[in-house]
């Protein structure tokens, strides 16, 4: 465990020294802030919307943003030290290749989990003080859930990167497939789940269709935000209200970690076998 906390350290320092921890806590705060302020500007009207209104709109938008952030955060863990020349020299330390592995994504979730929290967290409060609702408790609970599942999703990236890391040969080829992992993650899946249900002729029944989202992390995410709030039921994507109402919300958290076991569980096996 020792080991695994000093490679994590030295990670989230070097997140901290090469400015990562500051752009995505800037990235966050700017995002919910002028979502909160410039998302009724299509009616006609700007000025801070309500804190469960805005989460709303995160809970919807965010999942095009974190995957991406963590994605290209840890992209290069493996093959990044390999072009270096760097990764023979560390794995001749007393140190096995689970624990770098691990302390390199602890470090890297350390990194987006304290920015997401900070970055958010700020804007929360701010918005929370335009609309005057500071002394409601039960919105800064759902903000704080969803701090924590996008803190969550950030680390189900951050383990697909680890993995794209390994898997890649060359920085540039790990590059393209963080990419592909994104397009398919937030684009292509939903797009072949509502091909799917059209396709399939009432194949594909109501029954079936809220468990076949927790294929997707993405979808996870938003069916851990939009239910518990009035300003959910206008929302009509692919993920509705009521599909969300089916789970529990500490399940779906739960649903999040094991995404984020998978594929690291797969990085760690591949890293074993992998030459040097």
């Amino acid at each position: 465990m020792h080991e695994i906390l000093t490679v994590a350290r030295k990670e989230f320092r070097d997140g901290v020294r090469n400015r990562w921890v500051l752009a995505i806590t800037v990235i966050f705060a700017l995002f919910a802030l002028g979502l909160a302020y410039f998302g009724a500007a299509a009616s006609g009207q700007v000025g801070f919307t309500s804190l469960d209104t805005t989460v709303v709109s995160l809970a919807s938008l965010a999942i095009f943003v974190i995957p991406l952030i963590a994605l290209l955060l840890a992209y290069d863990t493996v093959v990044g030290e390999e072009e270096t020349g760097t990764l023979l020299l560390l794995l001749s330390y007393p140190l096995s290749r689970f624990q770098l592995l691990a302390g390199k994504f602890v470090g890297h979730a350390a990194v987006i989990g304290f920015s997401t929290l900070l970055g958010f967290g700020i804007a929360g409060i701010v918005i929370a003080m335009e609309t005057g609702q500071l002394m409601q408790p039960e919105l800064w609970q759902a903000l704080g859930y969803f701090i924590a599942s996008a803190i969550l999703l950030g680390w189900v990236f951050v383990a697909f990167a680890c993995l794209v890391s390994v898997v890649a040969v060359e920085k540039s080829r790990a590059a393209g497939l963080a990419l592909i992992v994104w397009f398919v993650f937030v684009l292509v899946f939903d797009l072949g789940l509502l091909g799917l249900l059209v396709g399939s002729n009432g194949a594909v029944n109501a029954d079936v269709f809220p468990y076949l989202l927790l294929l997707n992390p993405t979808d996870i995410f938003r069916l851990a935000n939009l239910s518990g709030f009035d300003a959910a039921q206008a929302y009509s994507g692919l993920v509705s209200v009521k599909t969300a109402q089916l789970f529990h919300p500490g399940l779906l958290l739960s649903a999040l970690f094991v995404w984020t076991g998978i594929p690291f569980g797969l990085a760690v096996l591949l890293f074993a076998r992998r030459i040097p």
